[in-house]
């Protein structure tokens, strides 16, 4: 069953998004949508994790509606307006 939810998203732009969300009684993932798996390199040290998506949740997404960039603020003490 797909269970849906409306999400921001910032990559590659702001938009609203619409994304299926995992199972939250699932009893292989505990509602986290996948399970991570760290893994070393050959002399033991952390190398990495790899994260292996549970059957629960589909990784699909919808672009609802793009959002425009958010205005950019002017530091205090500085002023839009010509000198004179």
């Amino acid at each position: 069953m797909i269970r849906l939810r409306i999400k921001v998203t910032h990559c590659p732009r702001r938009a609203l998004i619409l994304t299926d969300t995992p199972r939250p009684d699932c009893p292989d993932c505990q509602g986290q949508g996948g399970i991570a798996h760290d893994y070393g390199d050959e002399t033991g040290e952390y190398a990495g994790t790899h994260w292996e998506p549970c059957p629960c949740w589909t990784q699909w997404a919808v672009i609802l509606l793009p959002l425009p960039a958010r205005p950019r603020r002017t530091p205090p003490g500085y002023s839009d307006e010509p000198p004179f």
